[in-house]
């Protein structure tokens, strides 16, 4: 006959106790798991939505469109203007938009300098965000 949990001791009788320790580790490895995902599983409740009719919101600023061609030419808005009045207008969208946003056309042959001016002096009158305008490559 084997006993379990005798190394020979002499006594053929066999181990009365059960070892908890598989059966806690087991139990401890269920709770975290079951504590990590009950959040998850109360976040997950379904609703009927109403419907409504509404125009949709739109919490975005104006934007100053500024295209500068290749000759090193600005167009505010579509419209020409000189490179002396890009500062007065920059401040004056500022003074009644502060959040108002530039978006920038830059001719691939325009000159570096006439695009780094332009961004200069929307940035010295306040405008806060500068995008650059590009199209998609045609495949």
């Amino acid at each position: 006959m084997m006993a379990f949990g005798s190394f020979d001791r002499g006594d053929a009788a066999p181990m009365a106790e059960i070892n908890t320790t598989p059966l806690v580790d087991v139990m401890l490895v269920l709770l975290v798991v079951f504590i990590i995902t009950a959040p998850m599983l109360t976040n997950a409740i379904n609703v009927q939505l109403p419907k409504a009719s509404a125009a949709d919101h739109k919490d975005t600023p104006e934007a100053i469109r500024l295209a500068v061609d290749a000759n090193g030419k600005y167009f505010w808005n579509d419209q020409p203007v000189e490179a002396a009045q890009l500062a007065p207008r920059f401040a004056a969208a500022v003074a009644s938009n502060p959040k108002i946003e530039l978006h920038m056309r830059a001719d691939e042959n325009a000159r570096y300098d006439a695009v780094a001016k332009a961004m200069a002096a929307a940035q010295q009158h306040g405008v806060g965000k500068i995008g650059f305008v590009t199209e998609a490559p045609v495949n």
